[in-house]
């Protein structure tokens, strides 16, 4: 694709309706199946060895008042739709789901659904929008031609749920081993600990701010990844594993751990960002005993597994997880689109050089 291809689709795109809950609870049934007439973002959704949950499909009733949901409506019909997450505090898009059905049309039904977002942003000052998929049937292709960049690669990680947890570990182990609770104080040497790993490019893309690092609990949105959205059905904590010397001036950490413990029918989460010389096989064991232990003493049910992203840059980080009992289950394509115009600052230069 080189340019702007004119759509040969009719219908229209509009804003999804309570009464609409029917049609597109089957046609994202639909989508996710694989089936060859259908299109959506390629995400290991369903099937084994999750299961049958879909990471990606919530409730409607879970959407917060800033959410959005578009659908293709032709002829009375329903075909296609996309569902946005909106991060008010950061002024960001992230499409979570973007699904159409026909074997000729669903191309060019989900290119007007991604065409009608990006105008709709536009009109509410978004700032970026980001999106996760698997770079097949076109997915790549059509956000590229939307403008979005493609910045890197995901491998989604996933610990099945017959394989037993760790045991929980006592506050003396974990002291001993480095590792304690992360606390609003831990935002600056997580913030170091963050652009000690991430290369260049993306930080200037993803533009993680020091009160992001100080956001954390529900819905904490950093370390991003494509699995994101899963949080909003989690209780949300993180664990740092400090570094023996603490660093030139004793406010460095080694890794961090971000654990989601599900609330509902979902897999478990867990996120480590570590740097490369760190082992975080400890920082692991004790992250799987945190999700055991919360299991254990709630009403939830560890039926799902744990899942577990990790960039390519961020290896050995999944062959740590490997060891733990994790499998590979597929790779993500990370994209992103910014609609703010960077301007450089003018810079200051002694009378009489021009």
């Amino acid at each position: 694709m080189t340019g702007p291809r004119a759509s040969r689709t009719g219908g229209k795109v509009r804003a999804a309706r309570l009464t609409d809950l029917a049609a597109l609870g089957e046609l994202s049934r639909l989508c996710q199946a694989s089936n060859s007439d259908t299109r959506s973002l390629g995400l290991p959704v369903s099937g084994p060895p999750i299961g049958m949950f879909n990471l990606f499909r919530l409730p409607l009733g879970a959407f917060r008042p800033n959410d959005l949901l578009f659908v293709h409506e032709d002829g009375g019909r329903l075909g296609g739709l996309i569902r946005v997450e909106r991060e008010a505090s950061r002024d960001e898009w992230t499409i979570v789901e973007l699904d159409a059905i026909g074997a000729s049309e669903a191309g060019d039904i989900r290119f007007r659904l991604v065409q009608h977002l990006m105008r709709e942003g536009a009109k509410r000052a978004a700032a970026r929008f980001h999106v996760a998929c698997a770079d097949a049937d076109g997915n790549v292709e059509l956000f590229m031609q939307a403008g979005f960049a493609r910045y890197g690669d995901e491998q989604v990680l996933f610990r099945a749920p017959t394989a037993a947890l760790p045991s929980p570990w006592s506050p003396a182990r974990a002291a001993e081993a480095g590792i304690r609770p992360a606390t609003p104080l831990d935002a600056v040497a997580l913030l170091r600990l963050w652009s000690a790993v991430t290369p260049q490019p993306v930080q200037r893309l993803e533009m993680v701010r020091l009160v992001d690092w100080e956001r954390q609990g529900m819905h904490w949105r950093v370390p991003r990844s494509s699995l994101a959205p899963i949080l909003r059905f989690a209780e949300v904590e993180a664990h740092v594993l400090e570094r023996p010397s603490g660093g030139k001036d004793g406010t460095e950490l080694a890794a961090v751990a971000q654990i989601g413990v599900a609330r509902e029918d979902q897999p478990h989460y867990l996120k480590v960002l570590a740097r490369p010389e760190a082992d975080v096989a400890s920082l692991i064991d004790f992250a799987l005993g945190v999700v055991a232990a919360r299991t254990r003493a709630g009403d939830h049910r560890h039926e799902h597994g744990v899942i577990a992203p990790v960039r390519t840059y961020e290896s050995p980080i999944d062959r740590r997880l490997e060891d733990a009992g994790f499998d590979a289950v597929s790779t993500v394509t990370l994209l992103m689109k910014e609609t703010l115009v960077r301007v450089a600052e003018p810079a200051l230069v002694p009378a009489g050089v021009r």
